[in-house]
């Protein structure tokens, strides 16, 4: 009699044409993650202006001699400067820039929110609604920006403690302080000052498109690439 072998058959293991294995699939995903944030740190397929700060509140008079508030300029992006009526050459440079910005603010994209500037005069003692209506008509104010002023101490409060330009007045009556521009936004928070080194026209145009793409572009899904463009600008 032949000795039957004790050997067990071989099995072959079956194949199942498209059978996933789980754990790959799991390091896959989480690992994506991390793959999208090194992308989006390296490429930065958004550019955003940062959070700066909020921008303070107030209630002044315009060139109109008509109540003007930071809540008329809600939902919409504001470019400040600061001057007075007897400032001179010393404004100069800040309304040549106001000036080739509102040149240009028909190339904006016609959803974005409405562009307007308003000069801050640092004369109320001077500079009334008629002072303040000749003086836009003299530096090329348009119907999209305003020329307001308010007293001395409450502008004192909003330009001096909330803007943080600080200014003070000389013996021959002229008005000591920095040429400053400021871009605030819808939501009335600074986006982008600039202090004594002004931009180029060229670089505030920028600026100001750079805002009005991302009120029209941040809605919906594309609020969360926004919101991670942010991030990455706050921690580089």
């Amino acid at each position: 009699m032949g000795v039957q072998s004790l050997a067990q058959p071989k099995i072959e293991k079956e194949h199942r044409p498209g059978r996933i294995n789980k754990a790959k699939v799991l390091y896959v995903l989480a690992g994506l993650p991390v793959v999208a944030i090194l992308a989006f740190a390296i490429f930065r397929p958004i550019r955003v202006l940062p959070r700066i700060d909020l921008a303070p509140s107030y209630v002044f008079t315009d060139q109109d001699g008509q109540r003007f508030s930071s809540e008329d300029m809600r939902a919409k992006i504001v470019l400040y400067n600061f001057a007075y009526t007897h400032c001179g050459a010393a404004c100069d440079d800040t309304f040549q820039v106001m000036r080739d910005v509102q040149a240009r603010l028909g190339e904006l994209d016609p959803e974005s929110p409405e562009v307007h500037m308003v000069t801050i005069s640092l004369d109320p003692e001077r500079d009334g609604p008629e002072q303040l209506r000749a003086y836009a008509a003299q530096v090329g104010g348009g119907d999209n920006w305003h020329f307001i002023t308010g007293p001395p101490q409450q502008l004192k409060n909003v330009v001096g403690g909330g803007f943080e330009l600080f200014y003070e007045s000389a013996e021959d009556g002229s008005i000591r302080f920095q040429p400053t521009l400021l871009l605030v936004d819808g939501w009335n928070i600074l986006r982008a000052e600039y202090r004594g080194d002004l931009p180029t026209s060229e670089e505030m145009f920028e600026d100001v498109d750079l805002l009005a793409t991302e009120a029209v572009k941040s809605k919906g899904v594309s609020r969360f690439a926004y919101e991670a463009a942010h991030l990455f600008l706050c921690y580089p």
